[in-house]
């Protein structure tokens, strides 16, 4: 009996991570209570990058032995470029936390959840130089974190 409500649980609970949607837009604020007054303006769809700039393809996959990783996990990008983190398999999210990068102004809103591989989520670097921290939600405590080191233009 127990394991029975042990199995229901966990699929309400896989349920819920999957509520997100399924747009290429971030979240709306009222969907992040987390997010500050100077998240970074991100429009629906994809982002163009500056001229003489690049789109970088962060790739968010569940992998046949169930890691969930993003690759690269490591990425350097200048002012002007754009990460364009895509789904190739499982359900995830993008998200640079504010108690994660202390001091960073202009953090893009939480992404909704990813479902459809294929599905992308832009974000145009606006940030000041630095290092970032992003992660997957659900997954962050399996180690589906990753470093953006942000260059000046």
């Amino acid at each position: 009996m127990i394991e029975h409500r042990l199995i229901v649980l966990t699929a309400l609970i896989a349920l819920g991570a999957c509520r997100g949607g399924g747009s290429n837009a971030a979240a709306d604020s009222s969907k992040s209570a987390a997010a500050p007054s100077t998240a970074a303006t991100i429009s629906a769809g994809p982002q163009t990058p500056d001229p003489g700039h690049q789109v970088i393809v962060i790739e968010a996959v569940t992998d046949e032995q169930g890691n969930n990783v993003f690759r690269p996990a490591k990425v350097e990008a200048h002012r002007g470029d754009v990460l364009r983190f895509t789904l190739k398999a499982g359900v995830h999210n993008v998200h640079f936390l504010a108690d994660s990068n202390p001091g960073k102004n202009g953090l893009p809103a939480a992404s909704d959840m990813l479902q459809l591989p294929g599905q992308t989520f832009d974000v145009k670097v606006t940030f000041e130089p630095g290092h970032y921290y992003f992660q997957c939600d659900p997954h962050a405590l399996l180690g589906m974190k990753g470093h953006l080191e942000v260059e000046g233009d």
